[in-house]
């Protein structure tokens, strides 16, 4: 339904993803009507293999920033860190409202403590029976399940229908907490009317429903009963089901539970705190007793299922953590799918876990992982119980998004009443049509340490280089009357050759400086031929580019 014409007399509904639409993670969804704008989730992805010290990627939200007085507030979904995790860094760019459940808000509340930001931030609770207006926008919850409870959709009434946002979810028969996804408040939208539905592609490609959480409570059981002595298990920080079914299955054995990793102690105690985590009566164990209790009785949950450098399985594996030490007889599982892009750093922990002598279970050997993510079948009982009129695949790769968009064309949904856009994207929605040529400006913006998109492609090209090659540093002091070389030349190497065994190559570049300085022209020109003539040299001898860096100073 798009029109042969751009120009639009009548106000109009648009949808604009700035993350989560063509890859994994940073899912940020922005619904705008005339004057009013709401934004559902705003999440970070972890950095890829060629982003070299960038710690995480947050969206680009340049076109929040631009239309600030728009903007009504973030509605948050759950809380994973891809739907919270870049809140403490857009909100000080646009600091406006942020709605979302008890534990989802408790999951926040850790996050923007650390960057100091907790007074400056007014977080609204809701729950699956809240209704909120917010100009032209009704805006209601559903319950969903999902791997972490208090997790909801968003029903959008707007002036051109009713639009159904479903992040993640599943149809679990069994979940941790016993609350089921709302079928029956789902079948009643699809009887009312959805005229846009937006669902998560995560698990497009996988046939089937998602197994219940209640199959891996089984296999968890098993393990735990067998192993000889202690067991390490490692989920993500804000997994507080997987925490509880750990803690459940660990008490029908006799054994106690541990948790380390700043984040998981602080989520855990968090969630006991509002009631959705149960401790064991005699509470959680310190560090002491995890090394002192007799190992067959000890049961740690910890972080690191994704490899991440600093966390707790990660140092454990390194024998870097002075909590904790594993070795044989110890039984480590990492409860969780690998994140694309992840994978080289987990199988990394992986081999060094196998070096220790642990018995090890994973993802890819043992069914130690339930997704959170519904499947082809939840997928497709969604689309049944709604029955939308138009459907854009949302939260995934491409690959993702088009095969969920194959999957809504064989339940009766007319290809052209199905979207597949990516980040920047618009779909700009008329009472009687459907316009989607628009673009606004999207992208990634890399956070390294305390640096908030001063990481440029410039940076991240020259980090590559550096790790690829290495550079070579090239000092030279002349007078500032007469020209004359007094100081150097001299030159310092780094990642390129080591030194010790390659003076004889690096005494050859002195040559080359050498032969630039006694036939340039003008100070000005020297710093410019040393750089061609060293990286030339560097090619003929080495096959190597490193960075070339001529310092010369007029003395």
């Amino acid at each position: 339904m798009t029109p042969a014409f751009s120009t639009k007399t009548e106000k109009t509904f648009r949808i604009i993803p700035l993350g989560g639409l063509g890859e994994f993670g940073k899912n940020l969804m922005v619904y705008e009507y005339d004057d009013t704008i709401l934004c559902i989730d705003a999440g970070l992805m972890f950095p890829e293999e060629d982003m070299p010290g960038v710690d995480i990627v947050i969206p680009d939200v340049t076109y929040l920033v631009q239309n600030a007085d728009k903007v009504k507030g973030f509605i948050l979904t759950h809380g994973h860190e891809d739907h919270i995790g870049a809140l403490a860094y857009i909100l000080p760019q646009i600091n406006v409202p942020v709605y979302g459940t008890r534990l989802t808000l408790g999951l926040v509340r850790n996050k923007l403590r650390e960057r100091r930001l907790l007074d400056q931030v007014d977080l609204r609770l809701i729950d699956e029976h809240s209704k909120l207006e917010f100009g032209p926008f009704n805006v209601e919850f559903v319950h969903l399940c999902h791997s972490i409870p208090d997790a909801v959709g968003v029903v959008i009434r707007s002036p051109i229908g009713n639009v159904l946002h479903v992040s993640d979810f599943k149809f679990d028969p069994h979940p941790v907490d016993g609350r089921l996804t709302d079928e029956a408040k789902l079948k009643a939208l699809g009887d009312e009317g959805i005229r846009f539905l937006l669902s998560d592609s995560t698990n497009s490609e996988v046939i089937g429903f998602t197994p219940s959480e209640l199959e891996l409570e089984q296999v968890l059981e098993k393990i735990i009963s067998e192993a000889p002595g202690r067991v390490i298990l490692a989920t993500f920080a804000s997994n507080i089901s997987r925490v509880q079914q750990v803690i459940n299955v660990a008490m029908r054995h006799g054994r106690k539970v541990g948790v380390t990793g700043r984040s998981m102690i602080n989520n855990t105690r968090m969630a006991a705190e509002l009631g959705y985590l149960t401790p064991p009566p005699d509470g959680l164990l310190t560090p002491d007793q995890m090394n002192y209790l007799p190992p067959e009785q000890v049961v740690i949950v910890c972080t690191g299922s994704q490899g991440e450098p600093t966390s707790a399985l990660v140092r454990m594996s390194r024998g870097q953590y002075r909590h904790l030490r594993i070795g044989k007889g110890d039984t480590v599982i990492i409860s969780a799918s690998p994140i694309p892009g992840n994978e080289k750093m987990i199988h990394r922990t992986l081999d060094n876990l196998f070096r220790l002598g642990a018995d090890i279970y994973y993802d890819e050997l043992f069914d130690v992982h339930v997704s959170g993510h519904g499947s082809r079948e939840d997928l497709k009982r969604l689309i049944e119980l709604v029955q939308p009129e138009y459907m854009i695949p949302i939260h995934g790769e491409y690959r993702q998004l088009v095969l969920h968009a194959r999957l809504a064309k064989s339940l009766g949904i007319p290809e052209d009443h199905i979207f597949i856009i990516e980040d920047g994207q618009v779909v700009e929605v008329g009472k009687e049509w459907i316009f989607t040529d628009g673009t606004v400006t999207s992208g990634r913006v890399l956070v390294d340490g305390l640096g908030v998109g001063d990481i440029g492609s410039v940076v991240l090209r020259d980090r590559r280089h550096l790790a690829r090659d290495g550079f070579l540093v090239v000092t030279v002091g002349l007078d500032e009357e007469t020209g004359e070389v007094i100081l150097g030349p001299e030159i310092l190497s780094r990642g390129f050759v080591y030194v010790a065994e390659s003076e004889n190559l690096l005494d050859d570049a002195k040559e080359v400086v050498w032969d630039v300085l006694e036939t340039y022209d003008s100070v000005q020109d020297v710093a410019t031929h040393l750089h061609t003539a060293l990286a030339d040299f560097c090619y003929r001898a080495m096959r190597r580019r490193p960075m070339i860096l001529p310092l010369v100073v007029e003395l």
